[in-house]
């Protein structure tokens, strides 16, 4: 596991404990927008974690996929998935 995949890995965990919390807050009848802001913060979070594992993939199999002149359909997996993101 590399740095970037150690660095997903507990923003996930944070964003699972941000989940668990949230999930507990509305058990207890919080505020409606402390938990939307929890949510908000979980989302961020997710973000974040989603990025580093994209990050990852640009650096190691799209690199390694140009280098056997296969680069143009790693690049258009990483388009369709930015295209997700993006929502578009």
């Amino acid at each position: 596991m590399n740095a970037d995949q150690k660095k997903a890995v507990q923003s996930l965990k944070t964003a699972k404990g941000q989940i668990e919390a949230t999930i507990k807050m509305i058990g207890d009848g919080r505020y409606c927008v402390d938990v939307s802001n929890q949510i908000l913060a979980a989302h961020s979070i997710l973000k974040k974690a989603d990025l580093l594992i994209i990050r990852q993939h640009l650096n190691h199999c799209v690199r390694e996929a140009f280098e056997k002149d296969k680069g143009d359909e790693k690049m258009n997996e990483v388009m369709r998935l930015l295209s997700k993101i993006m929502g578009k």
